[in-house]
């Protein structure tokens, strides 16, 4: 399956709603360190309702930490600056779908790691900034999921 990955995460509750994404899908959800809050916030908690036992979670030290970890054979990084639409792009399971921290999303070092070999953006109106994370990161996991068949779904 893949793996979602949120670097620097700010907000609890958008990754409470990241674990539900997670729990519902049989994706992996990877955390990297500093994080603006604490996993056992009840604001997080109640985002995630109770999806918490359901999902795969890990938290990683460092981006560094991460990629030992992780070994991605793909990283597919979400950024508004990118040409590529995400809907462009052909998943493969075990791809690494990459966002930034709120509200700024992924800088240019971590855009030009060696890890990333994708750069993709989700189509918005004109004028807009961003989604939220964890409507991206659900719109990201979903259209990957897709294109396998929904394996396992009901």
């Amino acid at each position: 399956m893949f793996k979602l990955m949120f670097y620097s995460p700010r907000i609890a509750p958008n990754t409470g709603n990241a674990i539900r994404t997670a729990a519902a899908t049989g994706c992996e959800l990877h955390l990297v360190e500093p994080m603006g809050f604490d996993l056992s916030e009840p604001k997080l908690r109640r985002a995630g309702l109770d999806y918490h036992d359901l999902a795969s979670v890990t938290v990683h030290s460092s981006l560094p930490a991460a990629w030992e970890a992780l070994s991605p054979a793909r990283v597919i990084a979400f950024t508004s600056h990118a040409p590529t639409s995400f809907a462009d792009i052909r998943y493969r399971p075990g791809d690494v779908l990459m966002f930034g921290p709120e509200p700024t999303g992924l800088d240019a070092a971590t855009l030009a790691d060696a890890h990333i070999t994708e750069r993709v953006r989700i189509p918005m109106l004109a004028g807009r900034r961003s989604l939220n994370l964890s409507n991206a990161a659900a719109v990201a996991v979903y259209e990957a999921w897709r294109q396998h068949g929904y394996p396992g779904a009901v």
